[in-house]
C-alpha cells in the first residue's frame, strides 16, 4: 500500500470512528454506514479530482488490504505460539 493510500485509509477511518462512534456494524445497515461516510469521500473525490464512486471502491480496495495484512499479522503471531508448526492453538481450534 502506497503511503499516500494509508493516510487516505486513515483519514477515511478515522473519519468514521467519529461520525459512527459505537454503533454494532451487524445491526446497521451498510448502506446506513455508507451514507454517513459520503461527506469526507465526497471531500477526497473534490481534491483528487475523482468520482464519488471511485473513492468508495478505492476505500473498499484498501480495506481488503488492510484487513489481509492484519489477519497474516495474526496467522504470523499464532504461529509463533506454536513454535512456527503452522497449526492453531488448542484454544483456538
Amino acid at each position: 500500500m502506497t503511503e499516500e493510500n494509508k493516510q487516505l485509509l486513515e483519514r477515511i477511518n478515522s473519519y468514521a470512528e467519529s461520525v459512527l462512534g459505537e454503533i454494532d456494524p451487524q445491526k446497521v445497515q451498510v448502506s446506513a454506514q455508507l451514507d454517513q461516510l459520503k461527506p469526507i469521500m465526497q471531500e477526497i473525490a473534490d481534491e483528487k479530482g475523482m468520482s464519488l464512486a471511485d473513492v468508495f471502491i478505492l476505500y473498499m480496495d484498501l480495506q481488503s488490504e488492510a484487513s489481509c495484512a492484519s489477519n497474516a499479522k495474526l496467522k504470523e503471531s499464532l504461529s509463533d505460539l506454536n513454535d512456527g508448526d503452522g497449526s492453531m492453538p488448542l484454544l483456538f481450534r
